[in-house]
């Protein structure tokens, strides 16, 4: 039986590094394609279908909702959709993932973007607001944002990268129009988050997914300045901001620098020693490693404790994994570790 919690929701009171009940547990892709009920709806609609029609998208987030008795919801969109209305033509190519038609080439390219009409996005706000109508204020909703860099990796390299040359190539020899993209992007992403509070999303997470793929000297040259003004738009709206970059651990000081109210972390690191270098500024989430759900459940139960046992008493850590659910991820594992951390929290 979920218990009452404290200030309005054990999330956000632990994004606020409030007393809780429970250690608040949620996950970055529980709704995806290791549930049956979302592999239905994805057999008949593309991604983009899903995304764009609000009653689909507030379907598939609330799938494991009930199935897992998570501690919050995250609302099924995608962090490319705001290339859409800057001019940039998106698909999902099965088997290889987003593809974007007409990327980034020249500087006349960057200057042709447009950051006028953030508000075709405003599906994801009506996705929102359906959830939070079904959820009745049992848990909070949470919207997502890509980080500048990010999207920019992705607009520039048009799809998925493993040496981002294009990218840094930009970065590195026309520093002013690096400088004006990561700008607009800082309009439209701010924007976009503005549209999801306004549906109702009660935290923001921003994915700098491919943040890793940076020296920390071009972190903080390039990309940190962007990622702050980002962030500090977001939090004026009144809602904490969940910052996670993945392969961050050469940095992690730095990025918690560009702020957020809760870091997140990836596998990569110790956790506790990554808080203890924040100086516990912030609450901390994270960081079981994915595939850690695929080990028989007496190793699981090891190191969801392990982490458990990490992140101490001190208020302000949420359960969540390093990055998301992996697709062929046993259910009954996930279940599993939401089970484990209830326990875990009332024995203590």
């Amino acid at each position: 039986m979920r218990m009452a919690s404290l200030g309005g929701g054990r999330f956000l009171d632990a994004c606020r590094r409030r007393p809780t009940d429970f250690r608040p547990v949620w996950f970055m892709r529980q709704a995806g394609r290791y549930l049956k009920p979302y592999r239905d709806i994805r057999s008949k609609h593309s991604i983009l279908e899903m995304c764009k029609t609000p009653e689909l998208a507030a379907a598939v987030t609330l799938q494991p909702v009930d199935i897992l008795d998570v501690d919050a919801a995250i609302i099924f969109a995608d962090l490319l959709l705001p290339v859409e209305p800057m001019g940039l033509s998106l698909e999902f190519i099965a088997g290889e993932g987003p593809c974007i038609h007409n990327p980034i080439t020249e500087p006349e390219d960057i200057d042709s973007l447009s950051t006028e009409h953030t508000d075709d996005l405003g599906y994801v706000a009506e996705s929102i607001q359906l959830v939070n109508k079904t959820l009745s204020g049992r848990i909070p909703t949470i919207g997502f944002v890509g980080a500048p860099f990010t999207l920019a990796s992705y607009m520039i390299e048009g799809g998925p990268s493993k040496t981002f040359l294009k990218t840094k190539r930009l970065m590195y020899s026309n520093e002013t129009m690096w400088r004006r993209l990561m700008g607009k992007l800082v309009d439209v992403l701010g924007d976009f988050a503005g549209l999801q509070v306004g549906g109702g999303a009660r935290a923001i997470q921003v994915f700098d997914s491919w943040v890793g793929a940076l020296s920390p000297e071009d972190y903080v040259h390039y990309v940190q300045p962007y990622s702050r003004a980002l962030i500090e738009r977001i939090r004026a709206s009144g809602v904490p901001v969940i910052h996670f970059g993945t392969g961050a651990a050469g940095f992690f000081r730095e990025l918690h620098a560009a702020g957020g109210d809760v870091l997140g972390v990836d596998w990569r690191v110790n956790i506790d020693q990554a808080w203890m270098d924040i100086g516990y500024r912030s609450a901390i989430q994270g960081n079981l490693d994915p595939v850690a759900l695929f080990a028989p459940l007496p190793e699981l139960r090891t190191k969801v404790i392990d982490l458990l046992r990490r992140t101490g008493t001190r208020p302000g850590h949420i359960v969540n994994l390093g990055h998301g659910i992996l697709p062929e991820t046993p259910l009954e594992n996930v279940k599993a570790v939401v089970q484990i951390v209830r326990e875990f929290s009332m024995q203590r």
